[in-house]
């Protein structure tokens, strides 16, 4: 696309393209922008009363251009863009009103460019510059003349006391004669430089001798190294280094040599020793607690000693004692902590006698108490039975190096040890399965910097990590390793790069990212550097957008996704470089709160915060709290001093002390993944930033290999019915949905919708029914870590109008309804409601390692009346305690963050029946916890040391359904998939075009309006407070022949639980209400046949 052209705005949104037509206000206002569908394919947006029409410009064979506008036009064919719209200037071209006004673009404002951030200069070429009088050249005898003189004035100004005479001698002489019969051989074409190499071969004359007679011995040297080779393999054949070869091109021979001579050496020596012959010493020391048991309301001093690596836990009376009473790791049964205590721990284990014993603990601090968790986590899941980890944890590590080599010790970075939400000195040796690494102006080569950080970690854990990526892009960089038991579980890498320098060009700011698969879950990280300066923070907002859309990484399957949506967890980290908005003035008072560790006010004029709460950037990420200091702008070598000012040559500088690094991560619903750290370190202070580390305990799934045999098998079923998008735009084009997943053979498309026009700005779209969605498996142990990936799309330019994910976990028991933000490029662009219904094969999914570890029950949430079913734990309503990134999980409503997607279960007095495999009256965890009926959430949080993790929930508010959602019969028709549908082809027919209204958008519903109709009726979005809908009359659930009633993994927060090892199932729901109670509602929620 010829960007040189005014009304050409290249790769902006349809959003965007709006909006600067809603500013021109003047019919015929018009701009050109690429498509995001079609590739090579542009659009014409044109402003006709308050309304902007679309109409595609698609390319034929032969690359030319052709205007797809009203029914009946002639189509004309144009070889470049200005000839078209030049064409289109003329009235009755098919267009609802000819073009009259460009729209200018914005042109972004050019960022400064740091001189640090900058590749090294080249010296200047313009020797043979035309600066004689009236402009004539100068001839190149006086060139050259110039040339020679201009460096022999250099000479004399440097300092040559340290260079042999001979050295001088012939410098200048190079100088004074030679450099201009280069000169002139280039001037004739030939780029030798005859004088320029015998002054080189005269000053290596040295070197030149030495290299010659070592390269042949490093030669032999590295053959003897190479492990691909058979031990008799001949002689090598002889090789001349004197045969005019140049001394740069033996040096670069020699300097290659070295490194891989070292590369295979170490490599050698950390296999025979590191991994193939085993460990010298255990990987995990033993460990040991002091702690405190009451025994008759009197604190009695305990030891517990933690041996990871034979798996026993000691229980001790002295520091000294016999280790004669111990626990093996699998007779450990859970940990359940305290809520109200945080440093007490229960420790339920099994005795030799199947007997259940509950023993109580009071740690020094939670500190210890955390890492004593993480240490009996570690023990299970290193003698666990399972072929494949359940569960794993991944350290994220940013620096912004500040062009500055790294000080020699860097072990405090990796161990999580500083300011903020740290790690226990007792778990500095258990290792993360994964360490990603990213850095912004860094000065070392990829080789320099793996081996660093591969030295270290092999220092801590005593482990040689695997690399499994690596991408720079200038000094922006990304490292990925992974412990070498996870290689072959690690598939489909990628990494890619963006620019957002200067005009987009440059690469002093960007992204790099690193995308895989392990086993059955999808990784992404993505490190960046934004644009600098605390008054640019729109144009960080831009950087940020144009990484989302540009950055390649991932299913090339999932193209209407972006990185947001590819990943099952996405890890955003890097120097984002937004600042705390205080005027420069308050400088020192913005010191003196970090002094008294007073954070909060800073933190509420952060920039990335307010511009997260505004919705413009970040959209669903979430952020550990912050609770250490600002890592931006140290003196170096010191962190007790900040340096905010700074002189350049247009005046002060004013850089205040921000939380410029972050670490940020957005995951699909109903996942497990918890932050177990995020702080800065203290000691490395070679940069004027410190170095951000965050720790995260993620939930995998594994590629999954069913034991049931796919012909005797029942076929399993996904139903999404009920569907209504509300978009924010006024289009006329036909919608569809798409749905991916990696658990269907290929994607599905439904029928168009039916559109219905709101005077608020927006457009609702009803998708009919209900559509089945086919699984490649049907057993629960797969299909509840499943997702489903939901794309709205126009029908005739085949873009994207929002994409929403939804967790098929939700619909692990019953009919759930659901609510999804939809978003298109980080930018929120409606909602979509509807409802899921599952149907799985017999199966129970067997308990995650994550659930070793539960939250005790607090008496201010224990359960009131009808607690009898003591096999129900405190947990959120239908997520676990133990997972608490879903416990706010809705709308925005006050303090309520939104989520992007929201659950209702049914009503808890729904009658069920116990044969039917829908368990209606149980709301359960991911890991399939069930919950008290009458429990209220907790605010209390996996790990309680640091505060809160997540936002306050509103209170429920008391109000009517207004509306009633009613499960289709069965026997309802439902739409046939149109994923093979002929009618609609990739490319839509010419005659189709879509206008949208231009008017300001209005902010969106907060509730959809029901809509007048004898067959359908619409689903009413949840609740924002927990993501739960209001009361409405029960919808009983059907049994389902062959699905036996879910069972409930083991758990022992409460003392009724130990009386026996083996105890009654849960009763699956409460009795049905009477009959007359909602007389007049018909019968409804059938099962999926």
């Amino acid at each position: 696309m010829p960007i040189y052209q005014p009304w050409c705005h290249g790769t902006i949104t349809r959003s965007q393209a709006e909006d600067l037509l809603s500013k021109a206000a003047r019919d015929g206002s018009f701009l050109i922008r690429a498509s995001e569908s079609i590739k090579g394919a542009y659009a014409l947006c044109v402003l006709f009363q308050n309304c902007v029409y679309t109409y595609r410009i698609l390319p034929n064979e032969d690359k030319k251009l052709s205007v797809q506008a009203s029914e009946g036009v002639p189509i004309r064919f144009f070889s470049m863009l200005p000839e078209l719209v030049e064409a289109y200037y003329s009235p009755n071209m098919g267009l609802i009103t000819h073009l009259q006004y460009p729209v200018l673009r914005e042109d972004e404002m050019d960022e400064e460019p740091e001189s640090n951030n900058l590749p090294p200069q080249l010296p200047p070429r313009n020797f043979l510059a035309n600066d004689g009088k009236d402009g004539e050249p100068k001839s190149s005898e006086q060139s050259c003349k110039s040339l020679s003189d201009t460096y022999l004035m250099r000479l004399q100004h440097m300092d040559m006391s340290i260079i042999p005479e001979e050295h001088q001698t012939a410098l200048q002489e190079y100088f004074r004669t030679s450099i201009s019969l280069d000169a002139e051989q280039v001037q004739f074409g030939y780029p030798n430089l005859p004088g320029l190499k015998k002054l080189t071969m005269d000053i290596c004359k040295n070197l030149n001798s030495e290299i010659s007679r070592i390269l042949p011995v490093l030669e032999v040297f590295h053959r003897a190294l190479d492990q691909q080779l058979s031990p008799g393999i001949g002689q090598t054949p002889k090789q001349n280094w004197d045969s005019g070869q140049s001394i740069s091109f033996k040096l670069e021979r020699l300097t290659k040599l070295l490194y891989c001579i070292e590369d295979k050496a170490k490599m050698s020596l950390f296999e025979s020793v590191g991994n193939e012959g085993g460990h010298r010493k255990s990987l995990i020391p033993v460990v040991t607690f002091e702690v405190k048991q009451e025994s008759l309301a009197i604190p009695t001093k305990m030891f517990l000693k933690v041996d990871v690596e034979s798996g026993k836990l000691f229980l001790k009376k002295s520091k000294d004692g016999p280790d004669d009473k111990f626990f093996v790791h699998n007779k450990i049964l859970q940990l359940v902590k305290s809520q109200r205590m945080h440093a007490k721990l229960v420790i339920v284990a099994e005795t030799e006698k199947e007997k259940i014993l509950r023993k109580e603990f009071t740690f020094d601090d939670t500190k210890k108490r955390e890492g004593f968790c993480q240490l009996l986590q570690q023990m299970k899941n290193k003698h666990s039975e399972k072929p494949e980890p359940d569960m794993i944890t991944v350290f994220v590590g940013t620096w912004n190096m500040g062009n500055a080599g790294p000080p020699h010790n860097i072990d405090s970075w990796f161990q999580c040890k500083g300011q903020g939400k740290t790690r226990d000195d007792t778990a500095d040796h258990i290792p993360h399965d994964f360490y990603v690494i990213g850095t912004q102006e860094d000065p070392l080569g990829e080789r320099e910097w793996a081996y660093t950080l591969k030295g270290v970690l092999r220092k801590i854990t005593n482990i040689s990590f695997k690399q499994v990526a690596i991408h720079t892009l200038w000094n922006i960089r990304i490292v990925v390793l992974a412990k070498p038991e996870h290689e072959n579980r690690i598939s489909h890498v990628f990494s890619d790069s963006v620019k957002t320098g200067i005009a987009n060009t440059l690469g002093n700011k960007g992204a790099v990212g690193v995308s895989f698969m392990f086993k059955g879950t999808s990784f992404g990280f993505v490190n960046s550097h934004l644009t600098s300066g605390s008054e640019k923070k729109l144009r960080r907002n831009q950087n940020y957008t144009n990484i989302l859309r540009f950055l390649n990484l991932g299913d090339k399957k999932l193209n209407p996704f972006d990185i947001t949506h590819q990943f099952t967890h996405l890890f955003w980290l890097g120097d984002l470089n937004y600042r705390v908005e205080f005027p420069s003035t308050e400088a020192e008072y913005i010191v003196t709160k970090i002094k008294q560790q007073q954070y909060q006010e800073l933190l509420s004029k952060d920039q990335l915060n307010m511009e997260r709460n505004d919705g413009k950037v970040f959209l669903h990420f979430d952020e550990e709290e912050i609770t250490f200091a600002p890592t931006y702008r140290f003196e170096r070598d010191t962190r007790d001093k900040y340096a905010y000012t700074k002189a350049k040559a247009t005046g002060t500088k004013y850089n205040l002390p921000s939380w410029c690094d972050r670490v940020l991560r957005k995951s699909y619903p109903l996942v497990h993944v918890v932050c177990q750290a995020y702080g800065c370190t203290n000691d490395i202070m070679t940069s004027d930033h410190s170095p951000l580390f965050a720790t995260f305990e993620v939930g995998v799934a594994s590629q999954f290999v069913s034991k049931q045999d796919p012909n005797s098998a029942p076929q399993g079923g996904i139903q999404i019915m009920n569907c209504v998008a509300t978009l924010l735009t006024k289009s006329k084009t036909k919608f569809f949905i798409e749905y991916h997943s990696s658990c269907l053979e290929k994607t599905v498309k439904t029928l168009e919708g039916e559109n219905t026009e709101h005077l608020d700005g927006s457009i609702k779209v009803w998708f009919g029914n209900q559509v089945e969605l086919t699984p490649i498996i049907s057993d629960p142990e797969y299909l509840l870590d499943q997702h489903i990936l939901i794309c709205v799309k126009s029908t005739d330019w085949d873009e994207s109008y929002g994409e929403g994910c939804v967790a098929l976990r939700a619909a692990q028991f019953a009919y759930t309804e659901f609510q999804i933000t939809l978003t298109h490029h980080g930018e929120r662009t409606g909602t979509l409601t509807g409802g899921i219904q599952l149907r799985t094969s017999e199966g129970t999914p067997t308990e995650k390692l994550y659930d070793f570890i539960k939250v005790e029950k607090d008496d201010a949430v224990a359960s009131k009346g009808k607690g009898s079913d003591t096999n129900r734990s405190s947990a959120t309503q239908a997520h676990d305690i133990s997972n608490p990134n879903y416990v706010g999980m809705s709308f925005k409503s006050g303090h309520v963050v939104d989520k992007g997607w929201s659950y209702s279960m049914p009503p808890k007095h729904i009658p069920t029946d116990k044969q039917g495999g829908y368990d209606a009256g149980n709301t359960r965890s991911p890991a399939g916890k069930p919950m008290a009926e009458d429990e209220k959430p907790s605010a209390m949080f996996d790990n309680p040391l640091y505060g809160a993790m997540g936002k306050s929930r509103a209170k429920d508010q008391d109000h009517p359904p207004k509306d009633l959602l009613v499960p289709p019969d069965p026997n309802f028709p439902s739409f046939k998939p149109a994923d093979s549908d002929p009618d609609r082809p990739p490319v839509p027919t010419p005659r189709h075009r879509s206008f949208t209204c231009s008017e300001t958008k209005p902010p969106p519903p907060t509730c959809i309006p029901s809509r007048a109709s004898a067959h359908k009726k619409p689903v009413v979005p949840s609740r924002s407070e927990g993501g739960f809908a209001p009361e409405r009359p029960p919808l009983p659930s059907k049994s389902r022949p062959g699905v036996p009633e879910p069972q409930n993994p083991r758990d022992y927060r409460e003392s009724a639980e130990l009386l026996g090892k083996l105890r009654p199932p849960a009763r699956p729901g409460q009795p049905p209400p009477p009959k007359d109670l909602h007389a007049d509602v018909p019968k409804a929620g059938r099962s999926v046949k």
